[in-house]
């Protein structure tokens, strides 16, 4: 089998190309990666030598570049992970993530529709869902209702793939995965941002009062799911990938305080960011029956692993938190920090 993966320097879709060029039957793959921010070769180091691996520099958004590389390969599936894929980004700057989020789904969708490309997985997020008040969980027929100039364009992106599923026939499968946590993992999400923060012995921004709810999903259980979905799934379908491990925010930070050493003093809250979700919520029923799958890590045990992780990997965090990293940072949180009112709690 011959996969093209767009964003395969990136989190999930680098461990997605780890586990399958750690397998005896390693499909051959391509990665097409931008390489922007967080998008990052070292999360590749591991397999950048292997003889199924090839790495081509591009942007998902240019027509002739994806064309010509999908009519080159000819791959047997195209896994799309490519993605502008930050809330708070994109709320400082939306334009960003529709280009990339729409602009290049649309042009991936176009090449495979020219070369009739066999199989099609649009990695999504449970975002598009928007904030389900408890016990509620969304299942694959739930209604969208994105809150965030980013959930709205993966909501986009969704629909865009749905439709050519039924307009073209276009083979595509949807996944929609709960919040990813584990090595590699880009500094500016809640986890890699406080574990990085506390084992520096910095501040740990918290967002209003930190009861917003998540449901963590290990990044390795989520590459199997894609792999199962990519074998096993049906064309036209939705898959909900969750973690089964709902946590308020604040629990986590406690966690991570808690297992690193910290001192509970560096949690500082902030400011809430516009239109936060409250709560996601997850099914995943539908995935387990029709592919076996289920989540394979505790959330205790995953965390444990992550950030032994960044303890062991700290000149790889200086890299990335380095340069545009810290514009952003100080654009985002110590803006809100200076703007007062702190909502202060017993963290």
């Amino acid at each position: 089998m011959k996969l093209l993966i767009t964003g395969g320097a990136g989190f999930i879709g680098s461990g997605f190309i780890r586990l399958l060029l750690a397998s005896p039957d390693a499909p051959y793959i391509i990665n097409l990666d931008k390489l922007t921010y967080a998008g990052n070769l070292e999360n590749l180091q591991p397999v950048a030598g292997h003889p199924n691996y090839r790495f081509v520099q591009g942007d998902i958004c240019e027509a002739r570049v994806v064309d010509a590389l999908v009519q080159e390969e000819k791959p047997d599936a195209i896994v799309h992970f490519a993605a502008e894929s930050h809330v708070d980004r994109s709320i400082l700057s939306p334009e960003p993530v529709f280009e990339t989020n729409l602009r290049g789904t649309f042009t991936l969708l176009e090449a495979a529709r020219a070369h009739g490309t066999p199989r099609f997985v649009h990695i999504s997020t449970d975002e598009v869902y928007g904030s389900l008040s408890a016990p509620h969980e969304a299942d694959e027929t739930f209604p969208l209702n994105p809150s965030s100039p980013y959930s709205a364009s993966k909501a986009g992106s969704d629909l865009l793939a749905r439709s050519y599923f039924v307009t073209y026939r276009i083979p595509v499968i949807i996944t929609r995965a709960s919040n990813n946590y584990g090595p590699y993992q880009f500094p500016e999400k809640l986890l890699p941002l406080m574990i990085s923060n506390a084992l520096e012995g910095r501040t740990l921004p918290v967002y209003g009062d930190g009861q917003q709810v998540r449901d963590w999903l290990y990044v390795d259980d989520h590459c199997r799911a894609i792999r199962s979905v990519l074998e096993k799934g049906r064309e036209g379908e939705i898959y909900n990938i969750g973690g089964s491990r709902s946590l308020p925010n604040l629990e986590v930070v406690r966690q991570i305080v808690a297992a690193t050493g910290a001192r509970e003093t560096l949690v500082q809250y902030v400011q809430d960011r516009p239109g936060h979700d409250r709560r996601y919520a997850l099914s995943s029923a539908k995935l387990m029956r029709e592919t076996g799958w289920a989540p394979a890590v505790r959330f205790e045990d995953g965390l444990a692993r992550t950030i032994d992780w960044y303890r062991r990997n700290a000149t790889w965090v200086e890299r990335v938190k380095s340069g545009e990293y810290r514009q952003y940072y100080a654009r985002n949180y110590e803006n809100r920090e200076a703007a007062g009112a702190p909502v202060r709690s017993k963290a």
